[in-house]
Parts: C-alpha cells; sequence; structure tokens
C-alpha cells in the first residue's frame, strides 16, 4: 500500500536514485572513483580509512573476502565532520553517520536518543531535509527480558530523540544486533532534498500501530520507501512477521519462504513487477552462523543471482532466525 501518493507520473527533474553495488575493491581506489557518496566495510577484517564517507560496520560478514558496498551518485561529492557526526553530500542526496558509546552515556536509550537527536540537528541544517532510510545497528539486542530488552530501550530512546524529525513520515529502516562491542551504536542514514513516498506491506500491521505487548513505543519505521523519481525501493528489515505476529518460531526454512512472500507483497504494493534481478542488492542478517550455508542456498535457488551480502546479526524478535533488506531498481 503505497501511502501519500496520487500522481504516478514521474517528473523527469526527480533525483536519480543512488547506486548500490556490492564489490571487491580496494577502499582508497573505490573513495577516489567520481561520485562516490558512502563506501562500508564490514567486520572487524574490513580496511580502515578516515574519509568521512567511509563506515566500518560492526557485523561480520559469512562471505571471505568481504565486498565492500558503495553507494555513488551522479555529481560531485563533498564531505566533512560534525563533532561524532560524518558526512557527505552531492546531487541532492546525503549521508550522515554516528557512533556512539553507550558506557559513556548512560545505555541503549539513552544513547539512541543522542544519537537521533544530533541527527535530527544536522539534518535540519542541511539543503537534504527528507529522510529517507535508516539503519540502526545495536550491540546485545535481545539481552533483558520483557519491557527491560535492549532493541526496546533502543526504540524508546529514538522516539525521544527524534521528536519531529519524520514529521511527513517514517522512512524505511532497519534495526539489528551486532556481536561486536555490545555497548556500541551505529546509525546512518540517507537523505535527499524530495521527498519519497512511503509504502507498506498488506500482510503486516504497520510497525508504529504494533501493541503494547512489543513494548512502551511501537518501532518507528515504514515497510518500504519509493525513492523520488519511483526508480527504486528502499526495503526496510523484513522477517518472517504476518499481522503483526512472528510466524513459524525458530524454522529456518519457513521464515525463509514466509519473508520472500512478504518482499513481493512490498513490491506490488509499489506498483513494481515481481522478482528480483541482478540489480537488486539484498543483505541478509542470519542469527546463527551454522545457518548461513542453508541461506545461501535458498538464494541460490529462489532468486538466482541476485547480489546478496549475508552478515551475521541479531534479529530484533528473539524468535527470528533471518532478516533481509535491500534495494529493489525499476
Amino acid at each position: 500500500m503505497i501511502q501519500g501518493c496520487e500522481n504516478p507520473q514521474i517528473d523527469p527533474l526527480l533525483r536519480r536514485a543512488p547506486r548500490i553495488s556490492y564489490r571487491l575493491a580496494d577502499a582508497t581506489v573505490a573513495l577516489k572513483e567520481p561520485g562516490t557518496l558512502a563506501l562500508f566495510g564490514f567486520g572487524a577484517g574490513s580496511p580502515g580509512s578516515d574519509d568521512p564517507r567511509y563506515l566500518r560496520v560492526a557485523l561480520e560478514c559469512f562471505d571471505a573476502p568481504a565486498p565492500l558496498e558503495i553507494w555513488q551518485v551522479d555529481a560531485p561529492v563533498i564531505h566533512g565532520t560534525d563533532g561524532a557526526l560524518h558526512w557527505s553530500a552531492g546531487g541532492g542526496w546525503l549521508f550522515a553517520a554516528i557512533e556512539l558509546d553507550e558506557s559513556r552515556l548512560g545505555g541503549p536509550s539513552a544513547t539512541a536518543q543522542l544519537a537521533y537527536e544530533q541527527l535530527h540537528r544536522f539534518v535540519a541544517a542541511r539543503g537534504a531535509q527528507h529522510v529517507l532510510r535508516v539503519w540502526n545497528y545495536l550491540g546485545a539486542i535481545n539481552h533483558g527480558e520483557g519491557d527491560a530488552e535492549r532493541y526496546k530501550h533502543f526504540c524508546d530512546g529514538r522516539a525521544a530523540g527524534m521528536g519531529d524529525f519524520f514529521a511527513e513520515g517514517f522512512p524505511a529502516a532497519t534495526a539489528i544486533g551486532h556481536r561486536g562491542d555490545p555497548h556500541r551504536l551505529q546509525v546512518y542514514l540517507l537523505a535527499c532534498d524530495q521527498s519519497g513516498t512511503w509504502v507498506e506491506n498488506p500482510r503486516q500491521v504497520s510497525a508504529w500501530r504494533y501493541p503494547r505487548q512489543y513494548g512502551r513505543t511501537p518501532p518507528s519505521f515504514a515497510r518500504a520507501m519509493l525513492l523520488p523519481a519511483q526508480d527504486a525501493l528502499a526495503i526496510s528489515g523484513t522477517a518472517a512477521v504476518v499481522g503483526h505476529a512472528s510466524a513459524h518460531h525458530d524454522d529456518l526454512d519457513a521464515q525463509l519462504d514466509e519473508t520472500l512472500t512478504n518482499l513481493e507483497a512490498l513490491l506490488a504494493s509499489a506498483d513494481m513487477t515481481a522478482g528480483f534481478d541482478t540489480h537488486s542488492t539484498l543483505k541478509a542478517y542470519v542469527r546463527h552462523a551454522a545457518d548461513a550455508p542453508r541461506v545461501r542456498e535458498f538464494f541460490r535457488q529462489r532468486l538466482p543471482g541476485v547480489p546478496v551480502l549475508l552478515l551475521h546479526g541479531d534479529i530484533c524478535r528473539s524468535e527470528l532466525l533471518v532478516e533481509i533488506d535491500g534495494w529493489r531498481y525499476a
């Protein structure tokens, strides 16, 4: 279900979507390529760089060597830092990232609040004020029982910090638990000087309408975001959730099937043709390392040729074994 869009005509002046790709490349060389807006390495063994466009994501990749993720736009790119925040901008697009240490800030709620307050302040001062996509990676996401679970504290802090950040509608988003320093929070986003169109899945309750059983503060994200030129769909973290309930507890194969059904439902809601192709970059977050070969085989059989990055990450609900997000180009 597309929200907030009544005119299907595409304005040729709308911003063309950034090109997202996975590539085995030298980080220094990739950063020198024209239009590189952001570059991501994965895990402790990924290269380091002081360039503000580079982020070493705290998730280990099941592939060795791990490819880099590259965002590129059709324009010159500038970049810089603002305290703990680093950023780049070009062609109407904005990348911004922040990494904070919970041990110095009072826990997951206070840290998430500060991260979103700082991102809000920064984006509000820029020309690209429409946040379309956000990624959140936090340690020990499932630790704690009931309302004491760390993910629920993160949701509390995120909501407190965002204020009117997303007054026009929530962005697409992912929240995954990493296995690194449990006090490490990473948040990064993609924004634009033109608005996108948020997309919901008719098979699922909208996340911000989840009932109280999932915490004091419901998650704050859209299921997907159609970018301004309607040439790409940014897909939020998607798992085996039907309505608001997790399906197929602890059954990996059934969860993969259900997740793919949800992804196809999102494409239909965005008025896109079914299926994913070689230009669709996806990430699969896998809870148990032993499950990675089965997940890889699932993609080989069901989505042949689709670029998939397999990452070791915990899903926000402990009974869920896998989550998928990514991009689908029109």
